[in-house]
């Protein structure tokens, strides 16, 4: 089978009104030949597609979109997405489930999903001419997520999701894994990233996304699996956002027959996506592979350590120096819950708080 993945996808200011005009000339451009042909189109839709205007209470903004946005995506060609994240909550519990009727309406088909967590932890399977694929969307503890007795998003553990790969591998000839998680803005893998997504590929994965960082970080093949630690925003237009990296991302060609990836440079226009080229397409190239051989020759993890170190404000004096004193607030409070909940937040705090066992010879 053929498959393209993009990563998060979200209207944002400038794309909105395109979204709601149908627009998806200027909204996909040039990206639209590469929907085509292909058993599974697969996105992951970082919002709720709902009429209503309500919000949940949370750390970060609240991402929503209109229902015309479904029909958006069917028509490029989209027919599965996943909403394994922690922006699919953000208008609430009832318009999550708006949400899911309007992509059932539209005959496409969502995973990451379900009424509890055991339910949420149901593969979605793709067939065709006797071949089976498998594919696995988790989030971290960032929101959305299910929990035992509620519904929401199907989060990552470290437990179940490894058993869930290995089972999917013994019924299913190749299994993907979508993996909404890592640190915003960090174009490398944290240790516990890079342990999971290796641990992922040992249980049987052949292809791993990681999603959510806002930045396209970098590639290896670990014992034949693919990983991608970080694929950017795919279509998530935010021209006022001043993060270099935001704008770049790969949409993956993966072969499931013979396990060929292929990634293809994409980049933000003012209102939407178009292939990368020239001068863009060499330097985001350039940029790729050069993080790709940090992995092989361990630089990488000196990387993690610079980035850690540039957040060491925001996690240590304002959130580790203030929570449960007389002068936090209730946010302060509940954004240090939030942190150590978080797996991304937390590997930060990992590295900043090394224990005298780390520090000692």
């Amino acid at each position: 089978m053929k498959a393209f993945l993009l990563g998060d996808v979200c209207p944002n200011t400038t794309s909105k009104p395109l979204f709601e005009n149908g627009d998806t000339e200027s909204l996909f451009t040039d990206v639209r030949p590469l929907f085509e042909g292909n058993d599974i189109n697969i996105v992951n839709v970082e919002c709720a597609p709902t009429a209503g205007e309500s919000s949940m209470k949370k750390c970060g903004p609240v991402l929503r979109a209109t229902p015309r946005m479904v029909q958006v995506l069917k028509e490029v060609g989209v027919n599965y997405v996943g909403v394994s994240n922690n922006h699919f909550f953000d208008a609430g519990l009832e318009a999550a489930e708006e949400s899911l009727g309007y992509f059932e309406e539209a005959g496409i088909t969502v995973t990451g999903y379900g009424k509890d967590y055991e339910d949420s932890r149901r593969n979605l399977i793709v067939t065709k001419e006797g071949e089976s694929v498998a594919v696995i969307a988790v989030c971290e503890h960032e929101y959305s997520y299910a929990r035992p007795d509620r519904m929401g998003s199907r989060p990552f553990s470290p437990f179940d999701t490894i058993e869930d790969i290995r089972a999917a591998k013994a019924e299913n000839d190749r299994v993907i894994v979508m993996y909404h998680g890592g640190c915003e803005y960090c174009q490398y893998p944290s240790p516990r990233l890079m342990d999971t997504c290796r641990a992922m590929v040992r249980a049987g994965a052949d292809l791993v996304l990681c999603q959510h960082s806002h930045c396209l970080g970098c590639y290896e093949n670990y014992e034949g699996g693919h990983i991608l630690y970080g694929q950017g925003n795919s279509h998530f237009v935010s021209p006022k956002n001043k993060h270099a990296t935001w704008p770049d991302s790969m949409g993956v060609c993966y072969d499931t027959a013979s396990n060929a990836v292929e990634f293809v440079p994409i980049t933000c226009t003012e209102n939407g996506i178009t292939l990368a080229k020239g001068e863009k397409k060499a330097a985001i190239v350039q940029g790729f592979e050069e993080r790709n051989a940090t992995l092989l020759d361990g630089t990488w993890r000196e990387h993690w350590h610079e980035f850690c170190e540039s957040k060491r404000h925001l996690y240590m004096d304002l959130v580790v120096g203030r929570c449960y004193t007389e002068a936090a607030t209730e946010d302060d409070n509940e954004t240090f819950n939030h942190f150590i909940r978080c797996e991304a937040h937390l590997d930060i705090l990992h590295e900043l708080c090394p224990t005298w066992y780390f520090t000692k010879n």
